[in-house]
């Protein structure tokens, strides 16, 4: 059975779907409840960072079709610009949090996922 109405919203549903689930994690993580078991993988939070990050980037580029921001007449890409703000807030956010500290490799990584997700949006 086809849905050709929906063909056009597939990125659009995966990306809603993911911010379901990016959200979950960061309410686990924000109220101290990440699987104690996490803590055996080496790096866990940083690989963490880039892989989530880059999910994110990359669907949210493809939900939105790729579309473009003219920031003093520069052309940027919108969701990974929108989406790079957010990350650096939400990592200075976490050193006032009783459950999370501020990380510049967290940030780091979080930032080189980003931008591996918006390079793999972005090939044909």
């Amino acid at each position: 059975m086809k849905f050709p109405h929906l063909n056009n919203r597939g990125p659009a549903i995966s990306a809603f779907i993911y911010l379901l689930i990016l959200g979950s994690i960061f309410i686990i993580a924000y109220t101290g409840n990440l699987p104690p078991e996490l803590s055996k993988i080496p790096f866990h939070d940083t690989i963490g960072h880039f892989i989530l990050y880059g999910i994110a980037t990359y669907l949210g580029h493809q939900a939105l079709k790729r579309r473009q921001l003219n920031l003093w007449g520069n052309i940027l890409p919108f969701w990974p610009v929108i989406f790079g703000v957010f990350t650096i807030t939400e990592e200075c956010l976490q050193s006032f949090s009783p459950v999370r500290t501020f990380s510049f490799k967290d940030m780091i990584a979080s930032i080189l996922g980003l931008l591996f997700g918006y390079w793999l949006a972005e090939k044909p």
